[in-house]
């Protein structure tokens, strides 16, 4: 029998974040959602821990590290229910926080994924980087949040609380449709992690999917669990996502001069690495750049089949720009008429 939904977790050597979550997220799930954990071939005791203390959630094993794309496709296989609330192991939920996700993508079919509003654990009052209240992504592809643009995060003072259209929901914490999901062919495995969801949710839209940010579910997130802020590899892992994301997606008009554009800013900001004593971040730049260049060929290929063209909720002007020259540093401060339809 499919459930209506289920809560899915991936974990990679996650057994302290499991040990403090796992508590909240039962007391706080409704008991007709299943909980679930994915686990990517972990050599901690994880997966003891929770038999031994919580054997009523569903454990599936992947026999080696496939990264969080390749990790959740896997896992999600197995997976049977109607929808998907993809969960970071280092997320705190809170009361009532699944219902309104899984109630939205009920009553609005044209919708393929939504995300609570994310605040940080450490400081609560304010929110939380890797998704605040809902993501967007500017004319270059830079990435950013209501409640987040770069480094600058705002308190959540209830400035955004509103059901918002966006144009990604973070992977910390997801509710997708199982069918919308598998439609999509799911994340792109190759990418590892970082910025497969915004892929994701960027195919989505070019299917005509709309993805939502909803309020009323407010859940709290550590960041950085796996790694951290100012390693080399996830330096190395956003620059060439990123990229590869863009040849994937662009409209075709838009591909080459976007590229350019990006390949001279990202040198900028390899050459900032290296001023600030950043050295392997600096190499990790260019090594991401190569292998761009190496997988060019296959991403035009993925190209052909997702046939991109202009979808909404793409900010029209340069986050970098308003951010760093005009001094923009909230999103309320960004003029709302370049969020055009792309």
């Amino acid at each position: 029998m499919t459930d209506q939904a289920a809560v899915v977790i991936l974990n990679w050597n996650g057994r302290e974040f499991l040990a403090r979550f796992i508590p909240a997220l039962i007391q706080y799930t409704p008991p007709d959602i299943r909980i679930v954990v994915i686990d990517n071939a972990s050599n901690d005791d994880s997966m003891a821990f929770l038999t031994r203390n919580y054997p009523g959630i569903v454990q599936i094993k992947n026999e080696t590290n496939l990264g969080f794309a390749g990790g959740y496709n896997e896992g999600l296989k197995k997976v049977d229910a109607r929808y998907y609330i993809l969960l970071n192991s280092d997320v705190e939920v809170t009361e009532n926080w699944a219902s309104p996700l899984i109630s939205h993508l009920e009553t609005h079919p044209d919708v393929a994924a939504c995300q609570p509003t994310l605040r940080s654990h450490h400081e609560p009052e304010a929110f939380e980087y890797a998704g605040a209240a809902g993501g967007y992504i500017d004319a270059l592809g830079y990435p950013f949040c209501r409640g987040r643009i770069f480094q600058t995060l705002e308190y959540d003072n209830g400035q955004y609380h509103n059901t918002a259209e966006v144009f990604w929901a973070t992977g910390a914490c997801m509710a997708i449709s199982r069918k919308c999901f598998e439609e999509a062919g799911g994340f792109d495995a190759g990418f590892f992690a970082h910025m497969e969801e915004i892929d994701l949710c960027w195919r989505l839209k070019h299917m005509g999917y709309r993805i939502m940010a909803e309020p009323d579910s407010i859940v709290y997130h550590v960041g950085g669990g796996t790694l951290p802020k100012q390693s080399w590899r996830k330096t190395y892992l956003n620059m060439r996502n990123n990229g590869l994301m863009l040849i994937k997606n662009l409209p075709a008009g838009q591909l080459i001069p976007v590229l350019a554009i990006r390949l001279f800013l990202d040198l900028a900001a390899a050459f900032k690495f290296l001023i600030d004593g950043g050295f392997r971040n600096f190499l990790a730049v260019f090594r991401a750049h190569a292998s761009i260049v190496r997988q060019f060929p296959a991403q035009l290929k993925k190209r052909k089949k997702i046939r991109p063209g202009k979808v909404s909720m793409v900010y029209r002007g340069s986050i970098v720009m308003d951010y760093f020259i005009a001094r923009k540093k909230k999103f309320s401060s960004l003029p709302s008429k370049k969020f055009t339809g792309g």
